[in-house]
């Protein structure tokens, strides 16, 4: 099965009814069997937003959460000792609000967004461990952004390691010079699931800062022929796993919708038991 979404339900103004700039979690679900949860990065959802998000989406419907920042060492020092008593409670309060999720087998996976400072060395190959560790068996998705993990020496390690912990390889599509970047790296390391993020490949917004920085390293609209092209890797990683998804984060100026139903054209899918489509009558 190859289902596609968007990182974030409401930044999507072609899905909304009334033509605002933003779109509600019922307006997406009519659309798309799967989203990218970004909020979670920043702070952990509370257990009643969990399960409010829940009843705005139909029963199949499949949800990726963002883990938190915590979590993912972005608020960590270089000499710190990552597992602090602080940092597993993170952990245990995280798994606890994504039980209802869990208990209604609509948790995709569990994205772990490292940082660049996340590079190859021993004490981060050891909190992959214990990342598995706390997270026990639910579906993790490692997305590293430092090429460290992928250079010629270490790729075929950093891939065995990935899947003797059944962590899910996240294959990237974005800007990448060798150095800055991550390459796409077209490994299945987990037993039944695959990922895909699809960033753009704007190269000028992707490695250059300024005051617009956010909005313009995701400002990229794939074309048909690279639409195409991504098809046939997805294709070719469906033929080794029972799920792939496929997550638009090219979404500066909103062509994330429109690439993402193009794709699903081109794949040839029909998603079922999506929510209602609202009209617009006027």
């Amino acid at each position: 099965m190859i289902q596609i979404g968007m990182s974030t339900w409401a930044d999507h103004p072609s899905l909304s009814v009334e033509g605002k700039e933003k779109s509600t979690l019922d307006e997406y679900a009519g659309h798309f069997p799967v989203v990218e949860v970004d909020s979670s990065f920043y702070a952990i959802p509370s257990l009643s937003n969990i399960v409010n998000w829940q009843h705005q989406v139909p029963e199949n419907f499949k949800f990726i959460f963002k883990a938190s920042r915590v979590m993912t060492l972005h608020d960590a020092n270089d000499d710190e000792e990552y597992l602090t008593p602080e940092r597993r409670m993170e952990f245990t309060s995280f798994r606890k609000v994504m039980q209802p999720l869990i208990n209604s087998q609509q948790l995709e996976s569990v994205l772990f967004q490292f940082p660049p400072s996340f590079r190859c060395d021993l004490t981060n190959i050891r909190y992959l461990f214990e990342i598995r560790e706390m997270m026990g068996n639910l579906p993790i998705a490692v997305e590293f952004r430092n090429s460290s993990w992928f250079t010629k020496a270490l790729e075929a390690d950093t891939i065995s390691y990935l899947e003797r912990l059944n962590m899910i390889n996240v294959t990237v599509d974005e800007p990448f010079d060798g150095n800055l970047g991550m390459p796409l790296v077209l490994q299945v390391t987990s037993t039944d699931k695959a990922m895909f993020r699809l960033h753009g490949r704007n190269a000028k917004g992707w490695f250059n800062s300024g005051k617009e920085w956010r909005r313009e390293r995701t400002n990229y609209r794939y074309s048909t022929d690279e639409l195409n092209e991504l098809a046939k890797w997805i294709k070719a990683v469906a033929e080794q796993v029972s799920d792939v998804t496929v997550i638009f984060n090219n979404n500066g100026n909103h062509d994330a919708v429109d690439n993402g139903e193009e794709l699903q054209e081109i794949l040839g899918l029909h998603f079922e038991g999506l929510g209602p489509v609202q009209m617009d009558l006027f």
